[in-house]
């Protein structure tokens, strides 16, 4: 269970032994509280160089076995009890570094899940590249969209991916400037300086 873990991809303070990786997973499930799936879970620690990938998805399957991770139908994985006292009771054992990069790393991956859920793009091929449509949604209604020109593929799909990351800041600007009112979007940038 403490064995060596591979090493490949894991940056300098990143997690080594089995039994860290499986604390350190148990400890982004419970601190998510919510279900995330094998490509979420595989997100956040190779966004952060954290663990191995092959030893990420061998830590789940242990969990799993053990009881404290379960796996719905749809395969989303769930912090058991007995998983969440291992959270809880070992978190400290994992370095603050590792737990702040994997909680930043899951909040960030669970508010684009959010901005997909509540905002739409649309990517439409044109004779002269791309059209790229970003609608803002307010709940039930479209608050607003806007249509770029993308020359190819790959800016089309970057801009998609960018206004993923902070809809809400797109929003800003864009009011901002319509409207006048600078103030607007210096105070939204401000609020989230990370």
């Amino acid at each position: 269970m403490s064995g060596n873990a591979f090493t490949g991809g894991v940056e300098p303070g990143g997690l080594w032994t089995q039994n860290d990786i499986r604390i350190l997973l148990c400890y982004i499930l419970s601190s998510v509280d919510g279900p995330l799936s094998g490509d979420s879970i595989s997100q956040i620690v190779q966004g952060k160089a954290l663990a191995n990938y092959f030893e990420v998805g061998d830590a789940l399957a242990a969990l799993c076995r053990q009881g404290n991770v379960i796996q719905d139908e749809t395969g989303l994985y769930t912090v058991t009890p007995s998983g969440r006292e291992i959270a809880a009771s070992l978190d400290a054992t994992l370095p603050l570094s590792v737990r702040d990069k994997a909680l930043e790393a899951a909040m960030r991956l669970m508010a684009e899940a959010k901005a997909r859920r509540e905002n739409r793009v649309d990517i439409e091929e044109t004779e002269n590249g791309y059209r790229v449509t970003c609608h803002i949604s307010g709940g039930a209604m479209e608050l607003m969209s806007i249509s770029l020109y993308a020359p190819d593929w790959n800016q089309a799909k970057q801009v998609e991916q960018n206004f993923y990351r902070d809809p809400e800041g797109v929003y800003a600007l864009l009011l901002s400037s319509l409207t006048g009112d600078a103030a607007y979007a210096h105070s939204y940038f401000e609020e989230h300086k990370s």
